[in-house]
């Protein structure tokens, strides 16, 4: 079974404005509700692909209830710990721009740390441990660090989508695989990443510190794979980008869903790209028609120097 974990969970209230002007009364033309948080984001994708999930985390007060309605709506699993606080509201205005206002979020107790140390702790060497996003304030920084050394122990697999040093520090204990972005990838390594060949050459830095297999996403460029053995590069598809949000994360269930089918890393890797770029043509996250359509747009071959 794919675990997915989501530590600091957000109802997002998406509203549409023809424009925004700060001091005044904005009315919008349209408002939607959804489950956010990215381990969420890769559950509701890998159920679009038919591979089922549970989904970890922590959730309360009414939209707390409202997240794990909508999903169990969806048939997703969900193991939640219940908080005494209410789940945060994250506000995306969306105009020519788009506006985010991000809530803080409820406080997490050692109790509640606790309880999902012991949900981790039941996971064998069968399942896959999806941890993604940030840590609450509230949550000591190496939260992540205990959560996959629990994993470790018990033999499970998993992956890690965040940034910076809590990827870092993760690294030594082997995930089985990490994505950033060329931005996230440079901002590890104090530079800049503007090439495949530099994003390969940095990936394999990560190889080396650990990571069993990197994704790097370059926007307009395509992706690049890198494990032990092969470095792989993507082209991407054609298509109008209507945004990003949710795209990193469908790469991620894309990738995972056809790693656990035991198919090969080039085949991981397309899918992945072809999730990924289905979201970021989509307003919401992809489906399993628009990724297989995608699908023949997409090359993959083996780096080879200088390309």
């Amino acid at each position: 079974m794919i675990y997915t974990l989501t530590l600091n969970p957000s109802l997002d209230y998406i509203l549409q404005l023809d424009q925004v002007t700060l001091g005044q009364l904005n009315r919008s033309n349209s408002d939607n509700k959804f489950p956010g948080g990215k381990g969420i984001n890769v559950s509701q994708v890998l159920k679009n692909l038919n591979v089922p999930s549970t989904t970890l985390g922590f959730l309360g007060g009414f939209t707390g209830e409202y997240i794990e309605n909508y999903l169990q709506g969806l048939n997703i699993n969900t193991d939640f710990i219940s908080i005494e606080e209410d789940t945060r509201i994250n506000v995306k205005l969306k105009t020519d721009q788009e506006t985010e206002i991000n809530a803080i979020g409820p406080s997490i107790n050692e109790k509640n740390l606790l309880s999902l140390k012991n949900k981790v702790n039941q996971l064998t060497d069968q399942d896959i441990l999806v941890l993604a996003g940030s840590i609450p304030s509230t949550l000591p920084p190496t939260t992540y660090e205990e959560l996959v050394k629990i994993c470790v122990d018990n033999g499970t697999q998993f992956v890690v989508d965040a940034e910076g040093d809590l990827l870092k520090k993760v690294l030594p204990f082997h995930p089985l695989l990490i994505k950033p972005n060329h931005h996230e990838l440079g901002g590890l390594f104090n530079t800049t990443i503007s090439s495949r060949e530099e994003a390969i050459f940095y990936a394999r830095k990560l190889i080396d510190q650990g990571a069993e297999h990197v994704i790097v996403s370059l926007a307009g460029d395509g992706a690049v794979f890198v494990s032990k053995d092969v470095s792989l590069i993507a082209t991407v598809p054609k298509g109008e980008v209507k945004g990003s949000v949710g795209a990193g994360d469908s790469m991620v269930a894309g990738f995972i869903s056809q790693h656990q089918n035991g198919e090969s890393l080039n085949e991981a890797f397309l899918y992945s790209v072809a999730a990924g770029s289905a979201t970021a043509f989509s307003l919401g996250l992809c489906t399993k028609e628009k990724i297989d359509a995608l699908l023949p747009q997409i090359d993959i071959k083996k780096y080879s120097k200088g390309e």
